[in-house]
């Protein structure tokens, strides 16, 4: 209980410091459904964690329909990440999320063929995935990345890239794009994913 209250905690702070458009913690817990979203999946895997397994789907059922969003009780997602709009992501059983991660709409971790075992992906710390963007099979995408809008990554990604189109290709690995991830300006990620933003 006391790993769930500190999950919370910090994901709390993480959208208030990484979401633009959550000016307030009333704002946040009231009217913000991707983060209650992310606290059903927070409760769904507190249970799966018990082995209480029946109330753990009874709370995974009820996020994906109040909020379609769908979100393993299995998988593990790190506290402090962001899940912006929400609507769409699907992250499988055998994924891991790291903090500090931002999350946009209608994203998938997810498997590239049925099996058993470890067949989804790892996401670092510190990344930034764009909206529909497709990450599948069991690799990893490492720290302090950037990947782009419907992009469909089938392969490692190694820290502190840049990964954009269909399939996935690496545009840059500079150790310098890594500054914006220790601070994490969420104005400042435009500036780093050219063409992504226009002013």
């Amino acid at each position: 209980m006391r790993n769930f209250l500190h999950a919370v905690r910090k994901d709390v702070r993480a959208y208030l410091r990484l979401d633009p458009a959550t000016s307030n913690v009333f704002q946040l817990i009231f009217f913000n459904a991707s983060f209650h979203g992310l606290l059903l999946y927070r409760i769904s895997h507190l249970f799966y964690e018990w082995k209480l397994y029946p109330l753990a789907y009874i709370f995974y059922y009820l996020k994906r329909v109040l909020f379609s969003m769908d979100i393993h009780p299995a998988a593990k997602i790190e506290p402090g990440v962001v899940i912006d709009h929400g609507i769409g992501v699907v992250i499988g059983s055998t994924a891991s999320v790291g903090s500090n991660t931002v999350i946009y709409q209608g994203v998938t971790l997810g498997a590239k063929k049925i099996c058993t075992g470890k067949r989804h992906p790892d996401i670092g710390r510190n990344v930034l995935i764009g909206a529909g963007a497709k990450i599948l099979g069991p690799i990893k995408v490492g720290d302090n990345s950037v990947i782009g809008a419907n992009a469909v990554v089938l392969q490692d990604v190694p820290p502190n890239s840049l990964a954009v189109g269909v399939p996935a290709r690496i545009l840059r690995r500079d150790s310098r794009d890594a500054e914006f991830s220790r601070q994490y300006p969420h104005g400042e990620v435009e500036d780093r994913v050219e063409g992504v933003c226009e002013t």
